[in-house]
């Protein structure tokens, strides 16, 4: 059981009312949140259809999923059958309602710019982000013993384990790599926001994480790439959790041509993350979803945050900020920096 205090309890009892209201009005048919898991510390995307079903919706730090992962998803479900080719007025269709932080929200943008999301079937209630809680950091914590209870405060987090034993952590200490550089934990596009006033969060040394695989030599680059990633299993939990990952047929399953092998053998696992990351490139916010369900923690949001790094330092670019400003990748400009990879000259201008 996980109990919230503080801000996130205020935020839980307005956002079930919210989509209470949202189900029982017909404005929407659904609505997309999170509810509680089979662990405490572990809550799962759900989608209520009614008014009853609303106060399933949960809130607190455990929230480590992208819920943009699933919009598209249920708005094509909830469309009736038609035949191939035949238009049907989106103003006819079911809206769809969704909660979403300052990620998830800049997510939902892409999508609507890459025509995933239709904007004006989905109802946004925005919540600024205080940080969710690294799940491989926290089952640390608990040193391989259970959680039957949680209790969230607003700077602490206190847990009660088996045969009684209590644990109290300081919350912060726990949030994950990605939500403490994040400078946009507001949402940037609602239709309505609940909770504290979304801001900007001020934060030194963003990209201290790159700069210090970036600091190594070639060599040293190398040995951390093949040390970092040489665990990965090739279970793809990482690409089903990214709400940028809806081709029909992803690289790594086509097989005429076959672009990537199919083993774990490190190569075929390697080209795999780099072939993945720069299909991400101009797009990703940082969410953090893949590195939160990797079951053996790879650290693969370094290679996108890298990516991000240099689109906001060559094109002052962040992914997903406006519904009017065309993706980073889908405009061109004669002043864009002149990059000389092939070359392997100086970047120019």
């Amino acid at each position: 059981m996980l109990e919230v205090t503080g801000q996130h309890r205020e935020c839980q009892e307005q956002l079930r009312k919210r989509a209470r209201d949202l189900l029982a009005s017909g404005e929407i048919a659904a609505f997309i949140g999170y509810g509680n898991g089979s662990l405490p510390w572990v809550p799962r995307p759900i989608v209520v259809r009614s008014p009853e079903e609303a106060d399933r919706l949960v809130w607190n730090s455990f929230l480590t999923l992208n819920l943009a992962n699933y919009l598209p998803g249920v708005l094509k479900e909830l469309e009736p059958p038609r035949r191939r080719g035949e238009q049907v007025d989106p103003s006819t269709l079911p809206r769809v309602g969704i909660v979403a932080t300052g990620c998830w929200s800049r997510n939902i943008v892409i999508q609507v710019q890459e025509n995933q999301v239709d904007r004006s079937r989905v109802h946004i209630i925005g919540i600024s982000s205080r940080g969710m809680i690294s799940r491989h950091s926290f089952k640390q914590a608990l040193g391989g013993k259970e959680a039957l209870k949680i209790v969230e405060n607003d700077h602490e987090i206190e847990v009660t384990l088996s045969h009684g034993e209590t644990m109290v952590l300081s919350r912060w200490e726990y949030v994950r790599p990605n939500c403490k550089t994040c400078i946009h934990p507001g949402p940037v596009v609602s239709d309505e926001t609940i909770g504290p006033p979304p801001g900007r969060r001020l934060v030194d040394e963003r990209f201290r994480e790159i700069e210090e695989v970036e600091a190594k030599d070639s060599q040293g680059r190398w040995e951390w790439f093949e040390e970092a990633f040489k665990d990965c299993i090739r279970c793809y939990a990482c690409r089903n959790a990214c709400p940028l990952c809806y081709c029909p047929t992803c690289f790594v399953d086509d097989s005429r041509p076959q672009w990537v092998g199919k083993s774990i053998e490190t190569p075929d696992a390697l080209t795999f993350h780099i072939l993945r990351a720069y299909h991400c490139a101009g797009r990703c916010t940082d969410c953090g979803a893949c590195e939160s369900v990797c079951p053996v923690g790879i650290p693969m949001r370094l290679l996108t945050k890298k990516l991000i790094k240099e689109a906001q330092m060559l094109f002052d670019w962040e992914p997903g900020m406006s519904l009017e400003e065309a993706p980073l990748l889908g405009s061109f400009s004669p002043d864009d920096p002149d990059i000389a990879i092939l070359k392997g000259g100086e970047k120019g201008t």
